[in-house]
């Protein structure tokens, strides 16, 4: 892999609409514009669909059957991004054919899921990466490093705010997320992302206590127009201390309108710093400090901190080919990749005691 492009197997990049198009505009645009990938082959659920999008990304192989892609001799890497529900079995598939596999995230629709992926690769002992783009984001890896290096001093407090649109009208594609089982919602996708981008900045947590409330509790079907029940959260509420002993408060809300985007305020002893975007793993994100009485001014990433190439795409494209380029030179170089399976679990555990603190009304060691 030092000289030849990793050659990527893609499930859930299509050519049909009515899904996110995670997979066809942010991972097929991102691969193609990185030289150290190849996009090999693609999956779909029909051969006609295969087909097509193979035709339409400029991959040479088309599959219908998971098993048959994964089992192919050319390809290197399986990536698998399409609905959270059916992550688990693309997920197993990929590694009982004995391949790396990148899943997007969340890494399962429940943490049983995600345990028994993460167990499985572990005993397989096969690379795994996950799409938690923030940790590849520039801004957010450059914040990373100034508090590692002192900036703040020592890190008294954080707070987190993540305010996205709320979607009250969705087609089938997509009204499937109003059930809590899915385990594809407000506090597993961009909480998930934004509290993974926190602990990536200042460690993990090791006490949580926490509110989860459903407050826009029916969606609208478009393709039926029926009213739809929801039971996946949309206003999480954690009040926090992290093992060095950082207080966090965290607030994740949909809203009707006026979102606000993330923003990721620190404060430490010498310094702080604040991080805001639109989404922390999509960005484009802004990083601003101050250290002493100094006014806050605009910190922007040296340029290694972007090692791509500068005619990416921008926007969601952007992060997955950061993400994309640390996994070829991680399989390079036989380097471990953060975030693997293994941290995809942590977060997930992580997820599942803000849940049980809520319910059981307490704090959560962790």
């Amino acid at each position: 892999m030092a000289t030849t492009p990793v050659r990527v197997g893609i499930v859930g990049a299509t050519v049909t609409t009515g899904g996110s198009g995670w997979g066809a505009n942010a991972h097929v645009p991102a691969l193609q514009a990185l030289p150290e990938f190849e996009l090999k082959a693609v999956c779909t659920s029909r051969e006609g669909t295969a087909r097509a999008s193979a035709q339409a990304f400029g991959a040479e192989l088309a599959f219908h059957d998971i098993d048959e892609m994964v089992a192919h001799p050319d390809v290197d890497l399986v990536a698998v991004v399409v609905r959270v529900p059916w992550h688990r079995d693309l997920v197993m598939a990929g590694l009982r054919a004995g391949k790396p596999v990148f899943c997007e995230w969340p890494l399962g629709a429940n943490l049983t899921e995600a345990q028994e992926m993460a167990d499985a690769a572990r005993e397989r002992s096969l690379r795994t990466m996950v799409g938690l783009q923030a940790r590849s984001d520039s801004h957010v890896r450059y914040a990373r490093d100034l508090i590692a290096d002192g900036y703040v001093g020592e890190v008294l407090v954080a707070n987190v705010t993540v305010k996205p649109q709320a979607i009250t009208e969705r087609g089938t594609g997509r009204i499937w997320q109003a059930d809590l089982a899915n385990g594809a919602n407000p506090l597993t996708i961009p909480g998930g992302h934004t509290i993974d981008a926190l602990c990536f900045l200042l460690g993990e947590f090791a006490e949580v206590s926490a509110r989860v409330a459903t407050r826009i509790r029916h969606w609208r079907h478009t393709d039926t127009g029926e009213e739809v029940r929801v039971t996946a959260p949309d206003s999480i509420s954690v009040a926090g201390r992290l093992v060095g002993d950082a207080e966090v408060a965290f607030q994740v809300a949909t809203v009707p309108t006026n979102p606000t985007g993330t923003r990721i305020e620190i404060h430490g002893s010498e310094g702080s710093l604040v991080l805001t975007g639109p989404s922390a793993q999509i960005g484009p994100n802004q990083l601003v400090g101050a250290r002493g009485s100094d006014p806050m001014t605009e910190l922007t990433p040296p340029a290694r901190y972007t090692p791509i190439p500068g005619d990416t795409p921008a926007g969601s494209p952007w992060n997955v080919a950061q993400a994309y380029h640390r996994i070829a030179h991680a399989l390079r170089d036989g380097e471990p990749y953060d975030p693997d399976f293994a941290q995809a679990l942590r977060r997930h555990r992580l997820i599942e005691a803000i849940g049980r603190s809520s319910q059981e009304r307490r704090a959560v060691a962790l």
